[in-house]
């Protein structure tokens, strides 16, 4: 596996023959919007196939997983676009294997909301441990508010081994986390039980597989409160069969300062819930300056902090799928990012002219461009080399593995490269039905 960064002059096959590749095997594993543009400073996950068959007529994915002793689905995860097009024509070639040895198996968790294009969809879930779907909420009583048709995503999610989880938070009507309706959840332990009850039985009812706890800018004086409130659903989930992953504020100390990182307490909610998401983006945000969405030197202050609290197996690092586009100069209270899909990003490059740069403490790319008007941009987002930073320190750290935010956007260089690098956890066959 390696990783090209396109320089002035270069062009597909020139590339290609650099690495005793194909232009089509490099398009396909990149998924180019414009084939025939390049970009400089773009970076190309470039892939090295050990096994490929050369499709026959009337040949199938099964026919050929057991031609070779190994599965659809890693037949699907080596070649992605199999997944919305399972029909082999002649002569198409099919990876079986690349040559990469891969470091370990891990855990991938990916949140998609229900309106999720089934295409983009089913090029992620081959890679996913488990598909969280947003999501479910309550009102002032107790009772589980949710009326999103999630069914069909849980019955795609189970067809690729993947464990649908519930997604419980306390986002209002309006699309924000009310703390008001959280604390009432926290010190009302009757409301609390009937919301559990209701989702025991919801969760019974779809095939739910487990819970993600989802409560941000939690009031400072609710926070003990809330670890006893993760304490009881967390009991009560686990006797049933059920698991429970609470998402966390990407915090670099115990007594950091801020609404959104008071309320979580790092050692106690770790302690109680099977697994932790480290919620490590957003540095760069729609309202805010423009700057990496996920500055590696960021990430890891978070991670080294989350390792003294939390253990190494119940972590999970956030990981975000999408980057931002800030109008210049940027005028706080004023600005507001347009955001955008990593393969849009790079899209956008291509089509204004744009040359890539690369940020080595970030470990991120951008690029500047003026619009038709005139007016100074800039863009970040991510790549086959700021996932791969990401990645790297999952081994690193030996974090029990990802989390995806989220699903929405097409992004097949990072499924490809995460796939070259880890064996991904899924529901064992015989579980499928229980």
């Amino acid at each position: 596996m390696n990783i090209h960064v396109v320089k002035p002059g270069e062009t597909l096959m020139s590339i290609a023959q650099q690495y005793g590749t194909t232009p089509q095997r490099i398009i396909t594993d990149n998924n180019f919007a414009d084939p025939n543009m390049l970009t400089v400073g773009q970076a190309l996950l470039i892939l090295t196939p050990d096994v490929v068959h050369i499709a026959k007529p009337g040949d199938t994915l099964g026919g050929i997983s057991v031609m070779y002793n190994t599965t659809i689905l890693s037949l699907l995860q080596n070649n992605p676009h199999l997944a919305t097009s399972p029909i082999l024509y002649a002569g198409e070639p099919v990876v079986v294997s690349f040559s990469d040895e891969k470091r370990r198996s891990i855990t991938v968790n990916g949140y998609a909301y229900p309106y999720i294009h089934r295409d983009v969809l089913l090029n992620s879930l081959p890679y996913l441990t488990t598909l969280t779907i947003f999501g479910y909420g309550f009102d002032e009583e107790g009772n589980l508010i949710g009326g999103i048709d999630d069914q069909p995503l849980i019955n795609m999610a189970l067809e690729f081994q993947t464990a649908p989880i519930m997604l419980l938070s306390s986002v209002s009507e309006k699309g924000t986390f009310s703390t008001e309706l959280a604390s009432k959840l926290f010190n009302d332990y009757d409301m609390q039980n009937k919301l559990i009850e209701q989702i025991i039985a919801t969760m019974k009812q779809k095939k739910y597989r487990g819970l993600d706890v989802d409560f941000e800018y939690v009031r400072p004086e609710d926070r003990d409160a809330y670890v006893q409130f993760l304490e009881n659903i967390t009991e009560k989930l686990n006797a049933q069969g059920f698991s429970v992953n609470v998402d966390l504020a990407p915090k670099t100390s115990a007594d950091q300062e801020g609404l959104l990182y008071q309320g979580h307490d790092y050692a106690a909610l770790g302690d109680i819930a099977n697994t932790a998401l480290l919620m490590t983006y957003e540095w760069g945000y729609m309202f805010g300056p423009p700057i990496a969405v996920a500055p590696l030197n960021s990430v890891r202050q978070v991670v080294d902090y989350g390792l003294t609290e939390i253990p190494a197996d119940k972590i999970l690092l956030g990981i975000p799928n999408y980057g931002y586009d800030w109008a210049l100069p940027f005028i706080r209270g004023t600005t507001a990012a347009v955001p955008l899909g990593n393969e849009e990003a790079l899209a956008l490059a291509q089509s204004v002219g744009a040359e890539i740069q690369f940020d080595e403490l970030a470990q991120s790319p951008f690029f500047r461009y003026y619009d038709d008007d005139g007016k100074e941009h800039v863009v970040w987002f991510e790549d086959a080399r700021s996932i791969l930073g990401k990645l790297n320190l999952l081994s690193e750290k030996q974090l029990k593995g990802a989390g995806y935010w989220n699903l929405m956007r097409p992004f097949t260089q990072n499924w490809l490269l995460l796939n070259a690098l880890y064996d991904i956890e899924k529901i064992p066959i015989t579980q499928l039905s229980q």
